[in-house]
């Protein structure tokens, strides 16, 4: 017996039966095995080892350009991961299948946040981040050949948002921890960007979760774990899901949806469409990999897939070296 193996027989023994269990994970294409490694394991290693992952330390979460201490989408994903491992240990669930889609569920986030994502649907009709997600790890990664992941860890990165439900718990328990990191992360940011105090909070939300992000974060991850317990899904109890909508109008009101953030977020967009325009209409222009996915995907595809991929400062240096005159000197 192996040390993978090992591990295997103690995830039947040790967690719960609700766990997804990685002897019985899926892959489309059959790998071997590796001796130390669980499935789920390699899958997190992959992720973390991708260009895509790497990028998400350069792109917004929502402030852009911002100073050292303010989240960037790569500490939001490690955020969610140590989030979402607490209430999957909590549960006695996967903690390696969990913390795979925590650190992919953001790969396909495009540059400046939010703003950047309505940019590509407003351009091309349809573009949700988690799809794109799914296809960076599915068809992007590694020069085009994808990572291969599992069939769990997939469905978990797709479904983290959206309408539809991933299959297992530990999908499920990525839903609560994105909204619950985002939320309180971006409370803390807010809080020091002065554009809110926690006077401002909602008396429900100040009342149920308290007013600093650790209390927030302790009271929705304990919620979580007692009300799911021995439960074959991810709940909240009443009156803290009420807290954490209201925490969310709170946060789209005063932050996500401000006045004061929307110069930045319509310039993010004019720069997005600028460059969509210049690709499309000079598509020899793009980097040789991408120009080698045209005949695959189609220009449009292959250009969405290029500038989703980009970093804030990349497509701003970019436009500036398309569109702003370099200056003169002798």
């Amino acid at each position: 017996m192996n040390v993978r193996e090992r591990i295997e027989g103690q995830e039947y023994k040790n967690l719960s039966p609700f766990a997804s269990k990685s002897r019985a994970a899926v892959r489309l294409e059959n790998e071997e095995p590796c001796e130390f490694r669980t499935a789920f394991q390699r899958d997190r290693d992959r992720i973390i080892h991708s260009k895509a992952f790497r990028r998400l330390k350069h792109k917004t979460q929502v402030y852009i350009s911002p100073g050292d201490h303010y989240r960037m989408r790569m500490t939001h994903s490690l955020e969610v991961a140590q989030i979402s491992r607490t209430i999957a240990r909590g549960l006695m669930l996967n903690e390696d299948l969990t913390e795979a889609v925590a650190l992919g569920h953001d790969v396909g986030h495009t540059p400046f946040g939010h703003a950047g994502e309505y940019a590509l649907r407003d351009i091309i009709g349809h573009y949700n981040h988690n799809e794109q997600s799914l296809r960076v790890v599915e068809y992007l990664e590694r020069g085009g050949r994808g990572l291969n992941l599992t069939v769990e860890v997939k469905d978990g990165i797709l479904n983290h948002t959206g309408s539809n439900k991933p299959f297992t718990l530990e999908g499920s328990i990525i839903r609560f921890g994105d909204r619950i990191a985002y939320l309180c992360h971006d409370y803390d940011d807010g809080i020091r960007a002065s554009m809110i105090k926690p006077v401002d909070l909602p008396e429900n939300v100040s009342r149920i979760l308290g007013t600093n992000p650790s209390s927030m974060i302790t009271v929705m991850v304990s919620d979580i774990i007692i009300v799911s317990e021995g439960k074959n899904e991810i709940c909240m109890s009443e009156s803290v899901q009420l807290a954490m909508n209201e925490l969310r109008e709170f946060m789209f009101y005063r932050i996500y949806h401000s006045a004061q953030l929307e110069p930045d977020r319509k310039k993010a967009k004019y720069i997005l469409h600028k460059l969509y325009e210049y690709f499309m209409s000079n598509p020899e222009t793009l980097p040789h990999e991408f120009l080698e996915r045209e005949e695959k995907w189609g220009l449009e595809k292959t250009v969405v897939d290029y500038i989703a991929g980009l970093t804030d400062m990349y497509a701003i240096n970019l436009f500036e070296k398309l569109f702003i005159p370099a200056k003169w000197i002798k």
